[in-house]
């Protein structure tokens, strides 16, 4: 997901995304700790789209 992608959403889509994404890092979590996750770079990619939104978000306010 790209920063400028993110320009184009609204502030509610945007919040739906985090929320979103939160939830996913949750399950992900819970697939690394019983053995079932193949794929640990989700986790961290997941962060990084969430810390995208969160900037552009922040970028709006100010």
């Amino acid at each position: 997901m790209k920063a400028s992608e993110l320009q184009s959403l609204s502030v509610d889509e945007l919040t739906n995304k985090v929320t979103n994404l939160t939830q996913e890092i949750f399950n992900l979590r819970f697939q690394l700790h019983t053995g079932r996750l193949e794929n640990t770079a989700k986790i961290s990619a997941a962060k990084k789209d969430i810390a995208r939104i969160k900037t552009v978000l922040r970028e709006r306010k100010g």
